[in-house]
């Protein structure tokens, strides 16, 4: 009733030694109209060990209780099931706690030993979802210290894991559905196209923890409009869970998911992004949609014709008489074709835009030759793009669009 009336997120069940246990604390929440606490079992005994596949079967994710597990069952056996254990919550799509004893020496000393050191790291590489602090920020003496200590950590070992690599040869053993086939499809396309951030819509974050679990290489930006939902979600692998509003249709949804990515700096203009959500909207786990979308206003698109991405100013000009009197050194020049007479203002333009199409063409030529990003085909260019607007040209994916993005030299 406690966690009911405070609003508790998650419910740590300690010692639980079958799916009963689970069953039993989720009936008594039912009975006082709660159905949004996410029960977490907490394994602590060789009656979990024997019966971890019905637990994980009902459960909303999993801990694994080192220090009283290592009581209950012989300790040269906790590393096995520690590995064992990652790997079956994971291939769930359920989040995972590795804790207790982690930095158990900061309890007393304001530095870990090299063993505690190695031993997050290696909860880290075996896959799990979160490491947790107990006796070292309850009633240790360097509380701070140790939350920083393992945060060092945590961003350390994560650095040095080719996450890309490791979904090539991830293993899907789970039953297929369409929530899983479309999250594995996400992660497949991000992968492919270079994409800078997954992005997911989701009402109870389902969506969120199906992707996460195949250790996208790229973070994953998860949308919902629950508060609570929200807050689970950050216990995800990978997640950063952000608030939005419902809309009435999935192109409203999408342009307001990616705006609202956009203003809290996790995505900037001309970033590709993998979208994915479900339809009907506001219906929990009908995850069937999947769309590849560039941040930003995308003015023409056209075929890069040569690589590279620059910004700048638009010259846009019709005829070689305007060039003469218009163009600017540094300029981003915006013709329907190119000659021989205009190569002194090719050579000082910083990008170069064209109508006309074809990979042969004049402009095409004379832009790989001088290094220059190129756009060729870009329909209407002259009509639609206008004089002085600053935008980016990104001749790598052949678009144009307003705005500046920064490159990495």
């Amino acid at each position: 009733a406690f966690a009911v009336r405070e609003n508790f997120d998650f419910i740590a069940a300690s010692f639980t030694r079958s799916a009963q246990d689970i069953l039993d604390l989720r009936s008594e929440l039912e009975k006082l109209d709660c159905h949004n606490i996410r029960i977490i079992p907490k394994i602590e005994n060789s009656d979990g060990v024997k019966n971890i596949d019905e637990i994980l079967h009902v459960s909303d994710g999993l801990m694994i209780a080192r220090g009283d597990l290592g009581v209950e069952i012989p300790f040269e056996e906790i590393p096995s099931i520690q590995k064992r254990f990652i790997r079956k919550a994971t291939n769930a799509g359920l989040p995972v706690i590795t804790a207790t004893q982690m930095l158990d020496s900061m309890i007393k000393n304001p530095r870990p030993t090299r063993a505690e050191t190695t031993d997050v790291a290696t909860a880290i590489y075996d896959g799990t979802s979160a490491i947790m602090l107990s006796g070292e920020t309850a009633s240790g003496s360097y509380p701070v210290e140790a939350v920083k200590t393992m945060a060092k950590i945590a961003e350390c070992t994560e650095k040095s894991i080719d996450y890309t690599q490791a979904f090539r040869t991830w293993s899907r053993s789970e039953e297929p559905n369409v929530t899983s086939a479309i999250s594995h499809a996400t992660c497949t396309t991000a992968r492919d196209l270079g994409a800078t951030a997954i992005i997911t819509v989701t009402k109870s974050g389902r969506t969120a923890r199906m992707i996460s679990r195949y250790r996208p290489a790229c973070p994953i930006i998860s949308g919902t409009p629950d508060e609570k939902v929200l807050r689970q979600m950050s216990l995800s692998w990978g997640v950063t869970p952000i608030l939005i509003e419902e809309k009435d249709n999935t192109d409203d949804l999408f342009d307001h998911v990616v705006r609202i990515a956009k203003k809290h700096g996790l995505v900037r203009g001309g970033d590709l992004v993998v979208i994915t959500s479900g339809a009907p909207l506001r219906m929990s786990g009908t995850t069937n949609l999947l769309k590849v979308q560039l941040v930003g206003n995308v003015m023409v698109s056209g075929v890069g014709a040569s690589k590279g991405s620059v910004c700048g100013n638009l010259c846009v000009c019709k005829s070689e008489e305007e060039v003469r009197k218009k163009f600017k050194a540094g300029d981003v020049l915006v013709v329907s074709e190119t000659t021989n007479s205009l190569l002194p203002f090719l050579r000082m333009a910083s990008a170069l835009v064209t109508e006309r199409p074809g990979m042969n063409s004049h402009a095409a030529i004379a832009g790989m030759a001088l290094g220059k990003p190129v756009i060729v085909g870009a329909q209407n260019a002259t009509k639609i793009l206008k004089c002085g607007t600053t935008v980016t040209v990104d001749a790598n994916r052949g678009i144009v669009y307003s705005g500046v993005k920064c490159f990495p030299a």
